[in-house]
């Protein structure tokens, strides 16, 4: 008897402890990675409706949706320059389910701000989505009709041209400072509370500069209410009835900065998921409607490669660092 139950006891034990193997080994094992989306994603966009982020997350979202089943919501988080919203992304979970669409502006706000989260180890940047140059304008009274009597100008009365900018610290603010310090001059920045306000001031003459998009002045650069005498960057979407203009280099100045918009997610996102979403990001943006619709902004689709958006995101931030440091561009 007592043989019999120590066998039982025995087989008990070596039974125990190969299920509790067989469990420690099962918990060791990689779960199974779970198919992105698996349910409806948040697309935050950290500007008011309307805006260019808004423009270029709306469509983007209907084409995600279709593609992949799933609600893509988009949701305005505005504020400080777009800091609020992506500071909401930035504690979000990094599973894929929110995603951010940004631009240009959240570079600069990273240099020029102090914010509760960093550029490049708060966020995973996923998908460069579109690009789009700056356009250099004038109040079509000042005697400037191509970017070397703009520079001659400027240098004439160091500081005496006032220009337009969305607000300090701004795009705007940054890629004019930038072009002041590459062409040797000085102007002064006048800030407004927006772009529509400093588009406003210039067709009124109140301001004789400003350099900004297409999407910002079209009415205005339609109707020939301000003079534009230089591209940024290649790839220019000016209206029909206005024609190209040359870019800056191509006008003699070493100069050039672009406008961009891409997805971002908080950072730690699996590589399966990152993966999925650039794809899904890069089918969608082959959609030809969806390339009107960008046209329309005066921009162009991305659809780049997975290192492509990580790579410019570290340049822009190099770049602007400087610029802020040259020109005094201090965070708030």
């Amino acid at each position: 008897m007592r043989a019999a139950a120590g066998g039982r006891v025995g087989r008990r034990a070596v039974f125990g402890a190969a299920l509790a193997a067989s469990t420690a080994a099962a918990r060791a094992q990689p779960a199974a990675a779970t198919p992105w989306p698996s349910r409806p994603v948040r697309l935050v966009v950290p500007f008011p409706p309307g805006g260019s982020n808004d423009v270029v997350a709306r469509p983007l979202a209907e084409r995600l949706q279709a593609r992949t089943g799933q609600p893509f919501v988009v949701e305005n988080r505005p504020g400080a320059g777009g800091a609020i919203g992506a500071a909401q992304v930035a504690q979000a979970p990094a599973d894929g389910h929110t995603l951010m669409v940004t631009s240009s502006s959240f570079a600069t706000s990273a240099v020029s701000q102090r914010t509760p989260w960093d550029a490049l180890s708060s966020f995973d940047a996923v998908a460069l989505l579109a690009r789009a140059p700056f356009f250099v304008m004038v109040h079509p009274d000042l005697p400037a009709r191509n970017l070397p009597d703009l520079v001659r100008l400027a240098r004439e009365t160091p500081g005496g041209l006032d220009y337009g900018t969305s607000g300090a610290g701004g795009i705007n603010h940054f890629v004019t400072e930038y072009f002041c310090l590459r062409a040797g001059v000085r102007m002064t920045p006048v800030p407004y509370r927006g772009t529509a306000p400093a588009v406003t001031d210039l067709v009124a003459g109140n301001i004789r500069v400003m350099i900004t998009t297409v999407a910002s002045a079209s009415a205005a650069i339609r109707e020939g209410r301000v003079r534009v005498i230089a591209a940024t960057s290649p790839g220019g979407g000016l209206p029909p009835n206005v024609g190209d203009v040359p870019t800056a280099r191509e006008q003699g100045l070493d100069y050039e900065a672009s406008i961009w918009w891409g997805l971002l997610a908080p950072r730690g996102l699996p590589p399966e998921a990152r993966a999925a979403i650039h794809a899904a990001a890069n089918a969608a943006l082959a959609d030809p409607e969806l390339a009107r619709v960008y046209d329309a902004e005066g921009a162009r689709p991305a659809r780049g490669g997975p290192e492509e958006f990580p790579a410019l995101l570290r340049e822009e931030l190099a770049r602007w660092r400087e610029v802020a440091q040259a020109a005094g561009i201090r965070a708030e």
